[in-house]
């Protein structure tokens, strides 16, 4: 016996630390509390909602969770005064609680009975089968109705949106019951002949009948109506099931965890599972139309009421306002920095330009003294010949009157060969200055024959012996460009230097450049030719670049400045290899205009 003794004081021992190191371990575990609304009693509510207590537990093992049951307005107190970190309710309490206290749906219950947990809820309005006075929902007015309590959904708020919409309000019911939880209080009331319809949650007829509590056939549902993939008689339109709400205080992280272990818990013994939140648009529009709960203040018409009412119009119109203003102040402001920035860009832009143009002259300038430069060796030369003419001639005179040998004849016709000569060196001189002076640009009226035959005078004056010019032209007399003739000019004159250098390895004799002068439409162009050693195609391709140059003390700007000058005149200068022999191309095209009387 001593050592039975023995082993049962062992194993009572052994139970002992075990259960205490289970309700340690269980009250090491955070607490999470849940609240639900038994609207069927406690009873009903712990078979109902117990296993998923112990599915979220096995899901999230470092968390205790405890289910609280309450009526619809102890559980609005519980949450008000923090008691409960989440709550599980039906659509209609919930859009309440997301009003008043900031709620939010993490998960919807998903029933496998209804096609879509988005349509799962209703109400049934029924009536003893006997009651052939009443058809219909409208028949209902002057009547007797039973309902579970004035904020149930199912048990009565959905009933009401459709007696509402058939023109019974409460005012026009003879009274009404309500009757708590739970639900089945109301149909007693019915069956006991205290009223004359009960309104109950849709499928609980059902349910009540094929438990066998109630005989199916002693009832008849008012104003029945059928939705696809509901399998229950109901009264009224269908909304979401019921919502698993993370409360305002509620942890993040915590719902967050639940959230996820909801979404991914298998179905619970009775089919239910958890899927992601519903839209309960639908449940706002009921308390919208009733004017009741959120929309409550729907119903007052005081002026504050009023105002409440309407708030988003006047925060709106106010909204409206003020960015009107601050867009008027914005565009003004936009407009006098855009108008000063304006004034300062193109302040600059003309001083740009004007330092633009100032450039160019000067490069135009320095260009034309360049060309003096390269020419001024057979300058001097063509100088002095008339100048010695003069000379001679000048010496003559002096030994004819030394000798007496002389008539007055002699002396006239030497006297007019001094002044012939002296006329040709004047012109040169002139031609140079006129070339060589610096000037503003001007804009005139041109015969393109004058003009060129001006600059190939011009450009023969400075050599000697100058290149052959064959010169061949088929315009119309009254033929005008217009343009600043020492431009263009110049740039004739840089076409004939370069065409001059290009033929410097040939003889004398065989150096010869090709005018071509014609008329084409609105254009005119003037081709230059000469017959030197032409350019390969990479010098081709950089021709009109500046500071490239082909010649050992060329500086490149020329023809670059030429570009710049026909471009400024809306022309083209275009350098091509001739069809036939040796050479290069250079035309120039330009407006042409008729002379007008």
């Amino acid at each position: 016996m001593s050592r039975l003794a023995s082993l049962a004081s062992r194993a009572l021992a052994i139970f002992v630390v075990l259960w205490l190191g289970l309700a340690q371990a269980r009250a090491e575990r955070s607490e999470v509390r849940i609240g639900v609304l038994a609207y069927q009693g406690e009873v009903a509510a712990a078979e109902d909602w117990t296993p998923l207590a112990a599915a979220l537990e096995l899901a999230l093992p470092g968390r205790q969770f405890v289910l609280r049951y309450f009526g619809l307005q102890e559980l609005w107190q519980a949450v008000a005064d923090q008691q409960v970190d989440f709550v599980i309710t039906h659509g209609g309490q919930y859009v309440a609680l997301e009003s008043r206290f900031g709620a939010s749906r993490i998960a919807t219950l998903e029933d496998p009975r209804f096609a879509s947990p988005g349509k799962a809820l209703g109400s049934a309005v029924v009536v003893r089968a006997e009651r052939q006075d009443i058809v219909n929902l409208a028949d209902l007015a002057g009547k007797r109705l039973a309902a579970v309590a004035p904020d149930a959904f199912g048990g009565y708020l959905a009933a009401l949106r459709e007696l509402d919409e058939v023109g019974v309000g409460p005012g026009d019911l003879a009274t009404i019951d309500f009757t708590g939880f739970p639900m089945q209080k109301a149909l007693q009331e019915l069956t006991e002949g205290r009223v004359d319809a009960a309104v109950l949650r849709a499928c609980m007829l059902e349910e009540l009948a094929a438990a066998g509590s109630i005989d199916a056939t002693a009832f008849r549902v008012l104003s029945s109506r059928a939705e696809n993939g509901f399998p229950c008689q109901l009264s009224s339109r269908l909304y979401p099931d019921w919502p698993f709400v993370s409360l305002h205080h509620t942890d993040r992280a915590l719902a967050k965890e639940v959230a996820t272990a909801l979404l991914g818990m298998a179905p619970l013994p009775d089919g239910v599972a958890w899927t992601v939140p519903a839209d309960y648009q639908d449940v706002h529009a009921l308390y919208r139309e009733l004017k009741i709960g959120p929309y409550a203040y729907l119903r007052d018409t005081t002026l504050l009421a009023w105002l409440k009412r309407l708030w988003w119009v006047f925060v709106g119109l106010f909204l409206i306002f003020a960015a009107g203003v601050v867009h008027a102040v914005r565009v003004e402001h936009q407009v006098a920095a855009r108008t000063e920035a304006l004034r300062k860009a193109l302040a600059e832009r003309d001083a740009a330009q004007a330092r633009i143009q100032a450039q160019q002259q000067e490069a135009e300038h320095l260009s034309r003294l360049s060309i003096l430069g390269e020419l001024s060796s057979t300058l001097a030369h063509e100088l002095t010949q008339p100048l010695a003419s003069i000379a001679n001639f000048a010496h003559s005179m002096v030994r004819r009157l030394d000798s007496g040998r002389y008539t007055p004849e002699l002396l006239a016709g030497a006297s007019r060969d001094i002044a012939s000569e002296a006329e040709r060196a004047g012109g040169i001189v002139q031609r140079i200055r006129s070339f060589s002076k610096k000037r503003v640009a001007i804009r005139q009226d041109c015969a393109p024959d004058e003009l060129v035959d001006e600059a190939v005078a011009l450009f023969c004056s400075m050599l000697a012996p100058p290149p052959e010019f064959k010169i061949v032209s088929d315009l119309p007399p009254a033929t005008l460009i217009e343009g600043d003739p020492l431009q263009l000019q110049q740039v004739l004159l840089n076409l004939f230097k370069n065409a001059w250098d290009a033929m410097q390895a040939l003889p004398s004799a065989q150096r010869r450049i090709d005018l071509e002068i014609r008329r084409y439409d609105s254009r005119c162009t003037i081709r230059v030719r000469d017959y030197g050693c032409g350019l390969d195609d990479a010098q081709m391709a950089s021709l009109f670049e500046a500071f490239f140059t082909t010649k050992p003390d060329g500086l490149g700007l020329g023809l670059s400045i030429c570009k710049s000058i026909i471009e400024a005149h809306a022309g083209r200068l275009v350098a091509s290899r001739p069809d036939k022999g040796p050479g290069m191309c250079f035309t120039v095209h330009l407006p042409a205009h008729e002379r007008t009387a």
